[in-house]
């Protein structure tokens, strides 16, 4: 209910003038009263989107609740273009992020700087996925930071999506299972909840940096990045980027948690 993805479809959906029916599933097990009407959710209603509540649990693959809903679009005369979660499974999910990286290129050419390492969230894969094929020709390292709390579903399908992501834009080699680096052990206790860490990185980034991050994505993507930083993950001196993905909105869900900061 608070995907950051649907929020975006239905943004875009508004600036193109289609209609946006979205299938917003309970994947988050979080009892906010408000959790349903605020954040992204609040804002797909605003841009015009048609929201279908389905209470099944989480999942990253592909779902009979958004199958029924094609067909239901189908039924009514409407012809739909049919997105699944993340956009992850579409058979373009992972270009966005393989552009991620060209421009990546071009402002650090710019700046004259090149970043060692990249770190991002992944869930439903085809972030990293499209990172992992954008960065191939650097030998640059794509760490992924686990927060679906499936890590083996996830790593599967980020596999996957960045193969077909390398044929579509003829990368020239193959992307084996060594490409895909997944940081486990962040995701605790469940999608969507977050743990006493955190919410200390949330906490920390907000405090030193005014940088706000969320519960569901960035700030457990944060926790990972401290956490491998203190354990010398990254030998000193490197440059990382770390990739916000604009989780934001979210934490407006979890009123209750933040309610005194």
């Amino acid at each position: 209910m608070q995907s950051n993805h649907t929020r975006q479809v239905a943004a875009v959906a508004a600036k193109i003038g289609m209609k946006c029916r979205l299938v917003q599933e309970s994947w988050v097990p979080f009892p906010d009263a408000v959790y349903d009407r605020v954040g992204n959710i609040l804002m797909s209603r605003v841009m015009g989107a048609e929201i279908e509540l389905v209470e099944e649990g989480f999942d990253i693959g592909i779902r009979e609740s958004w199958e029924r809903a094609l067909e239901d679009v189908k039924a009514k005369g409407g012809k739909p273009y049919a997105i699944p979660a993340g956009a992850s499974m579409h058979k373009y999910g992972g270009l966005g992020y393989v552009g991620f990286a060209e421009e990546v290129r071009a402002q650090e050419a710019g700046a004259g700087i090149r970043f060692d390492t990249v770190v991002v969230c992944s869930v439903t894969g085809s972030t990293q996925a499209g990172m992992v094929v954008g960065f191939a020709e650097d030998a640059r390292n794509v760490v992924g930071i686990d927060a679906s709390a499936t890590p083996d579903r996830t790593r599967a399908q980020i596999l996957e999506i960045a193969r077909n992501t390398a044929g579509l834009v003829g990368l020239g080699r193959d992307i084996t299972d060594e490409d895909v680096v997944l940081e486990e052990g962040y995701a605790h206790p469940a999608y969507g909840i977050p743990s006493e860490e955190t919410n200390e990185a949330i906490r920390l980034c907000a405090r030193l940096e005014g940088m706000m991050t969320d519960p569901v994505y960035e700030g457990k993507s944060m926790q990972g990045l401290i956490d491998l930083i203190r354990k010398g993950r990254f030998p000193a001196g490197s440059k990382v980027l770390y990739a916000h993905l604009g989780g934001v909105p979210a934490i407006n869900a979890y009123s209750y948690v933040y309610r005194n900061g």
